[in-house]
């Protein structure tokens, strides 16, 4: 079972429905019913009125200090962070064996299989691919994560003909809308903007959402907020990220925000963010984060 960090099991945490009835009860003011009556219908309101607050600004107070650990964060156990990094430790090694850009495409049974096939991959044992599959899906709200998820089949698989790479990026778009905003934006702005993330599997949001879930020594709601759990990533159907030339791992923070690429996306009318500032779904400000795709895959 996965662990609050006060020691308390994760399935005690605020429900989804209700933590997004708090904040928007906060943040929009609606949300909470006015008491009809005096006494207790009155005294119920002022505890949710209270609960809502104390909710908000944790979540607030999380947000701003996204990459530290909270008390009320979810962690793996040790056995399952044991897991967790010998799973890794494979994933790595495939993305060796296939290459950087290929591993962008390639599914879980693709890495399943190529693991059992290569001596120095090392297989996935029964016991990894449980812990895997019970990642995937489970529910990420219990940790910390409320966006939904476009890609709710852990063995989905990305057709190689429908996206296209994109030279000097070592990254793939999907063929149609998505190729076609990139290539206004980058006709509309030139070479300072460069294409930064494209399409990912699930395998390979697996990868990034387990280092960086291992770096913080198993927290999975700090990994979730800077990092959509795999399911979660509309990179799988769409979205895109995009950075300022020459600005290197910079892109991938609110420094992204003060630049002239940026500030020409947004000029422009192309900028429509799936992480806006101030969101309510968990995840910190991703202002690099291109919104091109709504529509889930079943």
């Amino acid at each position: 079972m996965m662990m609050r960090n006060d020691g308390q099991p994760a399935a005690s945490m605020i429900n989804r429905r209700k933590f997004l009835r708090y904040l928007y009860a906060g943040v929009l003011g609606v949300g909470l019913p006015l008491p009809l009556f005096a006494g207790e219908s009155t005294y119920r309101y002022k505890q949710a009125l209270r609960e809502s607050e104390t909710s908000i600004r944790d979540y607030i107070y999380k947000m701003r200090h996204f990459d530290d650990p909270h008390p009320s964060d979810v962690s793996l156990t040790p056995d399952q962070f044991d897991l967790l990094k010998s799973s890794l430790e494979r994933m790595l090694r495939v993305q060796r064996l296939v290459g950087y850009g290929n591993f962008h495409l390639i599914s879980f049974d693709d890495a399943i299989r190529m693991a059992r096939g290569y001596a120095r991959v090392g297989d996935f044992s029964k016991a990894k691919i449980d812990f895997l599959e019970q990642l995937f899906y489970s529910d990420a709200s219990h940790y910390g994560f409320l966006g939904e998820k476009p890609v709710n089949r852990l063995t989905e698989n990305i057709q190689r003909k429908e996206v296209i790479k994109i030279p000097g990026s070592g990254n793939y778009l999907y063929k149609g809308h998505s190729r076609g905003v990139y290539d206004t934006i980058r006709k509309s702005i030139g070479r300072d903007v460069i294409l930064t993330s494209g399409v990912r599997s699930v395998m390979k949001q697996f990868l990034l959402f387990l280092r960086k879930a291992y770096r913080s020594r198993g927290n999975l709601s700090l990994a979730s907020r800077s990092l959509a759990p795999p399911g979660y990533s509309y990179h799988a159907i769409g979205d895109f990220d995009v950075g300022q030339a020459g600005l290197g791992a910079l892109n991938f923070t609110s420094r992204f925000a003060e630049t002239d690429v940026f500030h020409r996306l947004q000029d422009l009318g192309y900028i429509r963010l799936r992480y806006a500032r101030n969101n309510l779904l968990g995840v910190r400000f991703e202002p690099w984060h291109i919104r091109v795709r709504s529509e889930f895959r079943v």
